[in-house]
C-alpha cells in the first residue's frame, strides 16, 4: 500500500501556449491563468523570460505577471529562463517563487534551446543559482531529453546521473526529468526516476512527461511506482517544446492525472468546480 498522502501538481500553461500555432492575446492568457489559480495547483508554470525572437508567444510574460500577481492564493509561480539576464528579470519580481532552467542531456538540444554547450549551460546554472539565492528564489533544473534524444547524441542513464550529481553539488534542490519529445518507455521512466530518488534522497525529484493517449497510462504509473511526488501537466494535454522538433508530443493531461491519483487515495488539493471551469476555458483558448 502506498503511504504517500499528497503529491505536487505543477500546471504548465506556458508549455501549452509557447508552441501554439497562432498568437494568444494577452488578456486571454491572463483570464486562463487566473482560472488555473482558482483551481489551487501547487505551482503554475505561467511564462518565460526569454528572447521574444526565440519564443514570440511568451513576449508578454511581464504583462501577464502584473495582471495575476494579486490573485495567487496558495499557488506559487514558476517562470522559465534560459540565461542570467532572464534570471535577473524573473528574480526581481516578488511573487515568482521558482525559476526553471532547461538543462539538456543532449548537446544538440542544449544548443538549439539555449544557444549554449552543455558546459556553458552548467556555468549558467551556477550563476543563476547565485541569483536565486540572492533573491530568495528556488531554481528548478529540468533534465531535458532526460530519457534519450532524436539527434543521435550520446545518451545513457549514467550520463543523467553524472549531471544530476554535478547539479546537486552546485546547490540545486529540485530536479525534474523531462521526456521532451515523448520517446521514453515506461521502463525508462521507472528506472531513471527511481534511481534519481534513491541516489539523491535530499533532492525533490519530479517528472515532466510528454505522452500520447496510448502511452500516458504506463508512463505515469511508472513514475508513481518509482516514488515520484512532483508531476508537471497541462489541461487537455496541450503543448510540447517548439525547439525540439516539428511534431509536438503533448503534455500529460492534468485532469487525467488528477483522476489517476485520486483513485489511489492520493490528495491533489484541487478545487474540482474551478478545475472544470478552467478546462472549459482551455478548449476556448486552444481552438
Amino acid at each position: 500500500m502506498d503511504n504517500r498522502q499528497s503529491i505536487k501538481l505543477i500546471e504548465c500553461p506556458r508549455d501549452a501556449m509557447q508552441g501554439w500555432k497562432h498568437p494568444i492575446a494577452t488578456d486571454v492568457k491572463i483570464n486562463y491563468i487566473k482560472s488555473l489559480l482558482e483551481a489551487g495547483f501547487d505551482t503554475i508554470d505561467f511564462g518565460s523570460f526569454v528572447s521574444p525572437k526565440a519564443i514570440p508567444q511568451m513576449a508578454d510574460t511581464p504583462e501577464v505577471y502584473e495582471a495575476i500577481k494579486d490573485n495567487l492564493g496558495n499557488n506559487q509561480l514558476l517562470a522559465i529562463i534560459a540565461n542570467e539576464r532572464g534570471a535577473q528579470q524573473a528574480a526581481s519580481l516578488q511573487h515568482i517563487s521558482y525559476l526553471g532552467f532547461p538543462f539538456s542531456i543532449s548537446p544538440t538540444f542544449q544548443m538549439r534551446n539555449t544557444n549554449a554547450t552543455i558546459q556553458e549551460a552548467f556555468e549558467r546554472v551556477k550563476n543563476i543559482q547565485a541569483i536565486c539565492l540572492q533573491h530568495q528564489k528556488t531554481l528548478v533544473v529540468y533534465l531535458s531529453m532526460g530519457f534519450g534524444n532524436p539527434y543521435g547524441d550520446p545518451y545513457s542513464e549514467l550520463i543523467v546521473m553524472e549531471w544530476a550529481k554535478k547539479l546537486t553539488e552546485a546547490g540545486i534542490k529540485i530536479l525534474s526529468l523531462a521526456d521532451t519529445v515523448g520517446i521514453a518507455t515506461a521502463e525508462q521512466v521507472y528506472t531513471t526516476t527511481h534511481r534519481l530518488i534513491s541516489e539523491f534522497p535530499a533532492i525533490e525529484i519530479g517528472v515532466h512527461l510528454h505522452a500520447s493517449a496510448e502511452t500516458r497510462i504506463e508512463k505515469l504509473q511508472a513514475a508513481f511506482e518509482a516514488g515520484c511526488i512532483r508531476y508537471d501537466g497541462a489541461l487537455k494535454g496541450f503543448g510540447g517544446c517548439p525547439m525540439a522538433k516539428d511534431d509536438l508530443v503533448g503534455n500529460m493531461d492534468t485532469e487525467w492525472m488528477i483522476d489517476f491519483f485520486e483513485k489511489k487515495s492520493i490528495d491533489t488539493g484541487i478545487n474540482k468546480t474551478a478545475l472544470h471551469k478552467a478546462t472549459a476555458l482551455a478548449l476556448q483558448v486552444f481552438q
